[in-house]
């Protein structure tokens, strides 16, 4: 009976590392990622303490600076969009998060909303701008709340981009990624197998239409969630605990907010961001009917145009604008 039970181990343990070694997707290349998706106008800014983001800086030097924070295992590339549409008009700098594109994972493994406002601080004051307009999407509208919460006087305006900020029900469990990031085996064999497939669906569920998930759209996805220690400080930022709004938080922001919502995002429902905008007092709400997550991407034209009369005529006050033709 010991021999049968001791052949049965050994069968159980070989079909699991043969297993093992079948579904592991490895880390990518770093100089090879690099070269792919961090050609000019990238640029590693070195922010001291051994953290160097990866970040895009265009558009004219003396316009007025629109930062773009992304959302959740996305990365710069997400606002190329806007800043295609924008960039002629307004300074436009975007990066990757610590844990996140080329940025990498961070010296310190802080990967709190508080930890991302410190980079979104120390990035502008390593570039000089002294007033921003600074929008998110999804997490990186967390992060852009929380940053206008710590640091007003930097800010001439809000954009809240299907932001995080609504707790959760209290008999919600947590997302099923939040769950396994918090028990020991399942999050390191997660850091280790990540099919394709797997982003593949998550991406479709991020759009009303799907068509926009292309396969460059995944492989970039895929390829830069595999950067060296971006899976590990995504496990490492799933089990941390979030940091959610309040409405006296909110209503403690006094700079003007705009605040873009998908009618069909599955992720963060459209209840969010009327919950969000009924705290914000004076914040204005835009819904765009069969869009997803990313209104940035899946209704670029508007959602640029949208941000272009918020810009001109709330945060800076400007008496006159151009036609919206001009921004696209």
């Amino acid at each position: 009976m010991r021999k049968v039970f001791g052949w049965l181990l050994l069968v159980i343990i070989v079909t699991a590392g043969a297993a093992f070694l079948y579904f592991r997707t490895p880390d990518t290349d770093a100089a090879a990622m690099r070269a792919k998706y961090g050609a000019p106008p990238s640029q590693f800014v070195d922010l001291g303490g051994g953290l160097a983001v990866h970040l895009r800086d265009t558009g004219p030097r003396d316009a007025p600076v629109l930062m773009l924070i992304h959302g959740s295992n996305a990365s710069l590339q997400t606002w190329e969009p806007w800043a295609e549409r924008l960039g002629k008009r307004y300074r436009i700098v975007r990066f990757d998060l610590p844990g996140h594109g080329l940025t990498g994972a961070s010296p310190t493994r802080q990967y709190s909303s508080a930890a991302f406002v410190d980079v979104v601080e120390r990035v502008r004051a390593k570039l000089r701008i002294e007033q921003m307009v600074l929008a998110g999407n999804s997490m990186g509208g967390g992060v852009a709340w929380h940053y206008a919460l710590a640091h007003p006087r930097h800010l001439s305006g809000l954009i809240l981009v299907d932001a995080s900020g609504q707790p959760e029900p209290g008999n919600t469990p947590p997302p099923l990624a939040f769950r396994i990031a918090r028990m020991p085996v399942l999050r390191n064999l997660a850091a280790m197998i990540t099919p394709r497939r797997l982003i593949e669906d998550g991406l479709k569920s991020a759009f009303y239409d799907q068509m926009q998930v292309t396969p460059a759209m995944v492989d970039r996805y895929w390829e830069l969630l595999r950067y060296p220690g971006n899976r590990v400080a995504t496990i490492d930022r799933f089990s941390g605990k979030p940091d959610y709004a309040t409405p006296d938080r909110l209503r403690a922001i006094k700079t003007p907010t705009l605040i873009l919502w998908g009618e069909d995002d599955h992720l963060i429902p459209v209840s969010s961001g009327r919950w969000l905008a009924a705290n914000m007092p004076g914040s204005q709400l835009i819904i765009y009917p069969r869009t997803g997550h990313a209104p940035m991407e899946e209704r670029a034209d508007q959602s640029a145009a949208d941000v272009y009369h918020f810009v001109e005529l709330k945060a800076l006050g400007a008496s006159r604008i151009a036609p919206v033709a001009e921004v696209r």
